[in-house]
């Protein structure tokens, strides 16, 4: 078997996840990391038995043995190294978003088509258990067709978390662009390309007070809206709706509702912002057969719709242990089998004018038309990789 080898920039926590998934699969083999430091990247190394370590991203980028780049740095970072990498001739696979700005990502996919290099991003929890039941329960005709969907993505942020939150309130973080992409993408693989958005924001909160370790007490700036509802309307005639908040104390909403002429699909999480950023979980369904038509109060929230089994593998519902990384072993077979890959730069590129039309609109109070499109993946295999 053709084997890729991999290099990867940016060890922080989330590459210890992607490292240890990576060595289940024969068909990459990460050879090399980089860090900002040689011994942080050594030590990296030496804990997953990484061959080489490097002290900055451009010596990775010019090791001559590596096929594959994953991009693991901080989104500010993505463009440059991913230009960087493709001007070297190697494949990239980078974290989300696929660069920072639209103009960034479309450089980036320009650059990627001239050289005849592929470009895959995250987030793949489309490529997950849970969504990709939900895609065939689509693609089976299970609830018709597809007349609107509604996605819920709300916290009171991070401050009472991370230990450094303030990032996720800068220029060109907050709630659509740091955690949207996971619900965006979801929304994109299940329905497809998006036409045009509308949408309205506000920032309830000027100042934010840190609520966690080691910097408890300590207040920062907001720069960003935190509060933003859109709509989206589909290419294919669909109209959904997107609510994104660092303002919300709770909820019990679902994390997304898919509508069809048939019957309702229900992805619900108790925690508030889980859902299509976790690659398992339960898969709910309504359909005539089982309609609930009295006003009588629930015994039990969702005990009277379908649990549908979900058979597709990748159905982790733990952030610690999950399967990310799956996006680039997928685009490894893509790229053996000349093939479009699923986790694709063209859908990532997408989700990013999406992105940024949803928080443009709100700012100029005006419809926003979305120029590019791409092709919705299709289902991942049962028993991937053994059917790619």
């Amino acid at each position: 078997m053709e084997k890729f080898n991999v290099g990867v920039l940016g060890i922080g926590d989330i590459s210890d996840v992607y490292l240890s998934n990576l060595k289940k699969y024969d068909i990459v083999n990460v050879v090399a990391c980089a860090s900002r430091g040689i011994e942080k990247a050594k030590k990296k190394a030496s804990q997953h038995n990484i061959p080489k370590a490097y002290a900055s991203a451009a010596e990775l980028i010019a090791d001559p043995e590596i096929d594959i780049v994953l991009n693991l740095t901080t989104p500010a970072a993505h463009a440059e190294l991913n230009i960087a990498a493709l001007k070297a001739g190697k494949h990239v696979y980078t974290e989300k978003p696929l660069a920072a700005t639209l103009e960034e990502g479309k450089i980036i996919m320009a650059l990627a088509k001239e050289k005849g290099l592929y470009v895959g991003s995250a987030p793949d929890t489309f490529l997950g258990g849970r969504l990709q039941t939900c895609r065939k329960l689509i693609d089976d005709g299970v609830i018709g067709d597809v007349i609107g969907v509604s996605a819920f993505v709300v916290s009171h942020g991070h401050e009472w978390f991370h230990p450094n939150p303030d990032y996720f309130y800068k220029q060109g973080a907050g709630p659509i662009m740091d955690i949207g992409p996971y619900y965006i993408s979801a929304i994109l693989s299940l329905i497809g390309p998006i036409k045009t958005v509308s949408a309205m924001s506000k920032r309830s909160f000027d100042i934010r007070t840190i609520e966690s370790e080691p910097r408890k007490g300590q207040t920062f700036e907001v720069e960003v809206d935190t509060h933003i509802t859109a709509n989206m309307e589909f290419a294919n005639g669909a109209i959904g709706t997107i609510i994104a908040s660092f303002d919300v104390w709770d909820s019990e909403l679902p994390r997304i509702e898919i509508y069809g002429t048939k019957g309702t699909i229900c992805i619900d999480d108790i925690d508030p912002v889980d859902g299509p950023n976790l690659f398992g979980g339960k898969v709910l369904l309504r359909t005539r057969e089982n309609y609930r038509w009295t006003s009588l109060p629930r015994k039990k929230p969702y005990s009277d719709w379908i649990d549908v089994p979900v058979e597709h593998q990748f159905n982790s519902t733990s952030h610690a242990e999950n399967s990310r990384g799956i996006g680039l072993v997928e685009m490894a077979y893509a790229i053996r089998g000349k093939r479009q890959e699923r986790a694709s730069g063209e859908m990532a590129l997408h989700s990013l004018e999406v992105m940024e039309g949803i928080l443009k609109s709100a700012k100029e109070k005006a419809y926003c038309d979305i120029k590019s499109t791409f092709t919705r993946p299709e289902p991942l295999p049962v028993d991937f990789p053994k059917s790619e």
